[in-house]
């Protein structure tokens, strides 16, 4: 079936889509001072919860770039709904091939998306490439919390070297020059709650509409996901919320 319509389905009750609490989103903002009229790129912006919150918060602009048709538009929705279309624009694109111009953001972020920059590095590399000289730089991405059982990356379809530890998520930072200012796992009953809000949202779902073609494919995945993710993935994967600041002038001594 799409997959992108897949992820929908089953992550139609998250306003975050991936396993940050929505506490844990809040207090990394905090730390991120930003003026009225500065610029946030948001790639991966799923729902434009975080763009959003940074509107409402700062009074931020914002690019928001999401790959998903059905995510985008309910993205665009979401702006509409608090009436700040004048403010943040989503763009349905692989964010991958987004060709803003280098250097001009205070803040580029991508949370939970490193797929498409083929991996935690180089995605680094591409948002920092967006973010101005003292500018913000904020990810979130997976790590291995132990050893991952090799039917588990089978069932996964993972490698065991797709994702690093928490400390190697914030030395990618520092190899790519870098300042890390913050760094936060996710707790397990976050993970806990991010995935189990898929399975209620794909049972629900195919209750729903039991005559769907993808009913039976919705189905097979999310209880396939859900016995991998209780038997082995909330041992050894974790989730880890990074922020970093690209240096400037001041940050020479």
């Amino acid at each position: 079936m799409d997959v992108w319509r897949y992820f929908a389905i089953t992550h139609r009750n998250h306003v975050i889509m991936n396993p940050l609490s929505s506490e844990a989103l809040d207090g990394v903002l905090e730390l991120i001072q930003l003026l009225p009229g500065a610029r946030v790129l948001d790639i991966g912006c799923g729902k434009a919860e975080l763009i959003l919150r940074l509107a409402r918060r700062s009074g931020v602009e914002a690019i928001g770039i999401e790959r998903s048709p059905y995510t985008a538009e309910e993205a665009r929705a979401r702006v509409r709904r608090e009436s700040m279309d004048d403010r943040i624009h989503i763009e349905e694109m692989d964010g991958a091939e987004y060709a803003g111009e280098p250097g001009t953001f205070d803040l580029a972020s991508c949370l939970g998306a490193s797929w498409i920059f083929h991996g935690h590095r180089s995605t680094l590399r591409a948002l920092s490439r967006w973010t101005r000289p003292g500018g913000f730089v904020l990810v979130a991405e997976p790590f291995w919390r132990a050893s991952p059982d090799p039917e588990y990356l089978s069932s996964q379809e993972l490698r065991a070297d797709e994702f690093g530890s928490h400390a190697s998520n914030v030395e990618d930072g520092v190899t790519e020059g870098l300042i890390p200012l913050f760094a936060r796992a996710a707790e397990a009953t976050e993970w806990d709650r991010y995935e189990a809000l898929q399975w209620h949202a794909a049972e629900e779902w195919a209750r729903e509409n039991p005559a769907d073609p993808d009913v039976v494919e919705v189905l097979r995945r999310i209880r396939e996901s859900r016995r991998a993710f209780l038997r082995w993935g909330r041992d050894c994967v974790g989730d880890g919320l990074y922020l970093f600041r690209k240096p400037d002038q001041a940050d020479s001594r």
